[in-house]
C-alpha cells in the first residue's frame, strides 16, 4: 500500500496593507509643510504661514478619521510622526530663518536649530511614552502649537507690512521660547476631555460662534493671539500651582 501523503498546511499569511483615507490626510499635511518651505525660499512668506496652518488642520483630521473609520495602524502612526517633523519642525524653523534670522549669522541659525531639535525631541518623547494616565494635559508645548506661533508671527507681520529683519530679535526670542517650551515639563491643557458628541451648554456654543467670527474677521492677528495665549497658559498654570503648593498632575502625550 502506498503511504498516504498528507497535504502540507501552510499558515495563512495576512496581507499587510496601508489604509488610504487617513494617510491621504497625513500626506496632505506633509505636502503643506513642504510647500511652506518652497514658498519661503521664493520669498512668499504669507503663503508659507498659511500652509503651516493648513498642515495643522490636516494633522488634526488624520487621527480622527482613522479612529472613526477604524483604520489605525502602526504605519500610520510612524508616517504621522515623520510628517509632523517636516510640517511642525523643519518648515517653521526654515521659514522663520529665511524671513528674519538669516542676517543674524550664527545666532540666527542656532535659534532655528534649537526650535527644530526641540520639535524632534518632543516627537521622540511622544513615541516612547505610550502609556497615558491623564489625557487632559500635554507635557511641553505641542509641536503644532509651536509651529502656529512661528507661522502666526510671520503672517501677522507680513499683513502689517513689517519686515522680518525689523523685528529679528523678537523673532529670535520667540523661536527659542517655542523650541525650549516644547521639551519642557510644563503642562498644557489638551482639550481631550471635551466630548462634542454629548450635550453642551448653550454658552459654549455661543463662544464657538464668537470664536469663528473673530477668526474670520482677521485670521492672522486672531490666530497668532490665540496661540500666544495658549503658549503662555502653561507657564501661568505652573506659577499658580507653585503658589498654591500643589504638585503638577501627571501629564499625557497627544494621541
Amino acid at each position: 500500500m502506498h503511504p498516504i501523503h498528507k497535504p502540507i498546511l501552510t499558515p495563512h499569511i495576512r496581507k499587510r496593507g496601508i489604509y488610504l483615507l487617513p494617510n491621504l490626510f497625513t500626506t496632505a499635511a506633509l505636502f503643506a509643510g513642504f510647500y511652506a518651505i518652497v514658498m519661503a525660499m521664493s520669498g512668499r512668506y504669507e503663503h508659507s504661514a498659511v500652509a503651516i496652518f493648513v498642515a495643522m488642520v490636516m494633522d488634526g483630521l488624520d487621527g480622527r478619521v482613522a479612529r472613526l473609520t477604524h483604520t489605525q495602524s502602526a504605519f500610520g502612526a510612524e508616517y504621522d510622526s515623520l510628517s509632523d517633523m517636516v510640517s511642525f519642525g523643519v518648515a517653521p524653523a526654515l521659514v522663520v530663518y529665511v524671513w528674519a534670522l538669516k542676517d543674524m549669522g550664527k545666532l540666527g541659525w542656532l535659534a532655528a536649530f534649537v526650535y527644530c531639535a526641540g520639535a524632534a525631541l518632543r516627537l521622540a518623547r511622544f513615541n516612547t511614552q505610550l502609556e497615558v494616565q491623564d489625557k487632559r494635559w500635554f507635557q511641553g508645548l505641542p509641536s503644532p502649537a509651536a509651529a502656529a506661533l512661528m507661522a502666526g508671527l510671520v503672517w501677522v507681520m507680513y499683513d502689517l507690512q513689517i519686515r522680518g529683519e525689523d523685528i529679528k530679535w523678537f523673532a529670535w526670542a520667540l523661536t527659542l521660547f517655542a523650541g525650549i517650551t516644547m521639551v519642557s515639563n510644563i503642562r498644557f491643557y489638551s482639550f481631550k476631555d471635551v466630548n462634542l458628541r454629548k450635550s453642551i451648554p448653550f454658552v459654549f456654543l455661543l463662544l464657538m460662534v464668537v470664536a469663528i467670527i473673530l477668526v474670520s474677521s482677521y485670521p492672522p492677528g486672531v490666530l497668532f493671539g490665540l496661540f500666544v495665549v495658549y503658549a503662555l497658559s502653561g507657564y501661568g498654570m505652573a506659577v499658580w500651582d507653585f503658589r498654591r503648593g500643589k504638585p503638577a498632575p501627571k501629564t499625557a502625550e497627544p494621541e
